[in-house]
């Protein structure tokens, strides 16, 4: 985004976690504002959406990345209830208050783009409060999007892959780049239309303008 000239709002849960990333992104000319929220706790998602709101800048572009993967249980019947409640706070409600928060500015601008990240991650009870909570949030986006189908305003969901990342870990038979140019397209896309999944395999090897003409051919499903 700051290679395509897009100034940037850069969360984690503290303001260092984000230093070397701003240092990268300053350097490509742009600017880069950390903010901090840990996004279990609302009340910290809402104090850092109105510090930025206090920044007086429209947000464009929403990128709902951010989750957590809390254990892979081999006794998955043994499922701890927390499991659901931590990963629904942070991978479906912080996410749905961050789009509510944004769209009316959105849609009064005329213009605004959400992409929520999800998981292909299926079949496997092991992980289900973080499967769970994420087909929440393939929900809420779908359900959502049909509400500004039409305008310029687009909510989409992206599917990056199983990477190798923090969360992924190093089995993972992806490096990152293979994200690319998949988890950002749904910011560029132009035809009004909502509630799409948008999967970064869908997307390998191509330019973002290839990526864009493909995304329009692909339907809600």
């Amino acid at each position: 985004m700051a290679e395509r000239g897009c100034h940037l709002l850069l969360h984690s849960r503290s303001l260092e976690h984000t230093a070397g990333v701003a240092a990268e992104v300053r350097d490509l000319g742009v600017e880069a504002v950390p903010v901090a929220a840990e996004l279990s706790d609302i009340a910290q998602v809402r104090a850092m959406l109105a510090a930025i709101d206090a920044r007086g800048v429209p947000v464009d572009f929403v990128f709902n990345n951010a989750a957590v993967q809390v254990a892979y249980r081999h006794d998955f019947l043994k499922t701890p209830v927390e499991d659901f409640e931590i990963s629904f706070r942070i991978n479906t409600i912080a996410p749905a208050v961050i789009c509510y928060h944004f769209l009316p500015k959105m849609a009064e601008r005329g213009f605004g783009r959400i992409v929520n990240t999800t998981s292909g991650i299926r079949d496997e009870p092991e992980q289900a409060g973080y499967s769970a909570s994420k087909a929440a949030l393939d929900k809420f986006t779908r359900d959502l999007g049909t509400k500004y189908e039409g305008t310029n305003v687009c909510l989409n969901l992206t599917d990056p892959g199983w990477c190798r990342t923090d969360l992924g870990g190093p089995n993972a038979p992806n490096d990152p780049s293979f994200a690319l140019p998949g988890v950002v397209v749904g910011a560029f896309v132009n035809d009004g239309r909502s509630g799409r999944l948008l999967p970064a395999a869908a997307f390998q090897g191509m330019s973002l303008e290839q990526a864009v003409a493909k995304a329009a051919r692909i339907e809600r499903d």
